[in-house]
């Protein structure tokens, strides 16, 4: 994914800054990381009031793999956003908001 397709993608949503890391971007609005755009998809950040919509569409959380030991990790806190989303830009900024809201609440509990 290019940053063209992600701020094409957000349209509906507004503005995002999208930043360099790993392999793709890291997703935000004033400085509040919601949304990562890997290689491996589109994962948004979710907790225990959103990971239910996630479940319900099938989603599974972020998971790799480490180099030194060869052990999944499995990020519960980014679940991957469902294929259909990408034709929907209008549900896509829903459930952007609802991801938004999940770090936003993370953070306050920091």
């Amino acid at each position: 994914m290019d940053r063209d397709f992600l701020a094409e993608l957000f349209s509906d949503f507004g503005p995002v800054t999208l930043r360099r890391m790993f392999s793709g971007f890291g997703i935000s609005v004033d400085g509040t990381n919601f949304a990562l755009a890997l290689r491996a998809g589109l994962y948004f950040r979710a907790d225990e009031e959103t990971i239910p919509q996630f479940q319900a569409e099938g989603s599974k959380p972020f998971q790799y793999q480490q180099r030194s030991t060869a052990k999944v990790v499995t990020v519960n806190s980014y679940w991957e956003l469902p294929a259909r989303l990408f034709d929907d830009q209008e549900e896509l900024a829903g459930w952007a908001r609802a991801a938004l809201a999940a770090a936003q609440r993370a953070a306050l509990r920091k």
